[in-house]
């Protein structure tokens, strides 16, 4: 599979990365036998990025994944990411690094290459969020601490939250990586919409992180599986998934995919799934894509389309014309 560059990291990463969320569920709540079979096609195959949290299946994610490599990870990249709660914001230094120690006995490793904030950025207060100054003042030296432990190489965060206050932690020079929402129905992180248009305007993200040598992972590729066009959901994953980045709800993000249709009549590609896959890797400032799983034959459509290459030109002008319309649509 073929690699890009991350960001200022030296890094060379597949342009696929193997997502061990619970939207997709197979590294949180599969077989093993099946994780470990997706983990091992996945690094055959020249996939060499795998991404967990401590928060997915409550640490089962890293455990899988731990065993599934069984501390060999050489030629590959493993992140993981922490969500800092508010009862710790009276040492956030501690709890930042009680939660890597705690992933790193699950991963069954002694350091990870990238270690990313994963709360949500904004100034509301309630749980789970942070604002960027906060962030900025006592999550990054917490950090930092720990990359001169040698318990990560690089820093990252998850950009979800108020638009102002990603661009702030992406401009700041401290974030290696950025998880960043982006696909057919939120294209906002690459290009600017109508007035009225149904999600978060993220304001060119891509290109801000491109500009400061931020590493981009391209997450929600799929909408939580929105973008397959289907109401359908595998039974190892979410039974509910809320919209990232899109202000409406799931079915209404399964009525809005369907409106792609019409371009798999036109040969643009097989299915809903590899035009969202294939519309992602078309954005030139995108280091990787990243895909939830719930079975191995999903890792390898995943894979198929990536290697199919970016959409034509034709196809993408075609696109914008369908997400104009979902501007102010009733």
């Amino acid at each position: 599979m073929e690699k890009a560059p991350f960001g200022r990291t030296g890094l060379e990463v597949s342009r696929l990365t193997f997502g061990c969320g619970a939207v997709g569920g197979l590294m949180t709540r599969g077989a093993a036998r099946d994780q470990d079979r997706a983990i091992a096609w996945a690094r055959d195959h020249g996939i060499n990025f795998f991404d967990t949290a401590a928060s997915y299946g409550n640490g089962a994610s890293e455990t899988n994944l731990g065993r599934a490599l069984g501390g060999n990870t050489d030629g590959i990249i493993v992140s993981t990411k922490v969500g800092v709660a508010k009862s710790d914001f009276t040492d956030i230094g501690a709890a930042v690094q009680r939660s890597l120690d705690a992933s790193l006995g699950r991963l069954q490793l002694d350091h990870v290459d990238i270690f990313q904030l994963h709360n949500t950025l904004d100034t509301s207060g309630s749980e789970g969020t942070m604002p960027a100054e906060q962030a900025l003042e006592e999550v990054v030296p917490a950090f930092e601490k720990l990359r001169a432990a040698g318990k990560t190489r690089f820093l990252g965060f998850t950009a979800k939250g108020e638009s102002d206050q990603l661009h702030q932690l992406v401009d700041s020079g401290c974030f290696d990586s950025a998880q960043i929402f982006y696909n057919l129905l939120v294209p906002t992180a690459s290009e600017s919409m109508p007035p009225g248009y149904p999600s978060e305007d993220y304001r060119q993200l891509l290109e801000a992180a491109a500009r400061a040598g931020v590493g981009s992972i391209g997450v929600r590729v799929l909408a939580g599986g929105a973008l397959s066009g289907s109401m359908a959901r595998h039974p190892i994953g979410l039974p509910l998934v809320e919209p990232i980045g899109s202000n409406t709800d799931y079915a209404t993000d399964v009525e809005r995919a369907r409106q792609f249709m019409p371009l798999l009549e036109t040969g643009a590609a097989q299915s809903l799934t590899e035009l969202a896959i294939r519309y992602a890797i078309s954005h030139r400032s995108l280091s990787t894509t990243e895909i939830g799983i719930a079975t191995i034959e999903e890792l390898q459509d995943a894979a198929a389309a990536i290697n199919r290459g970016p959409l034509p030109h034709d196809a993408l002008e075609r696109i914008r014309a369908i997400q104009t319309g979902f501007a102010n649509a009733k």
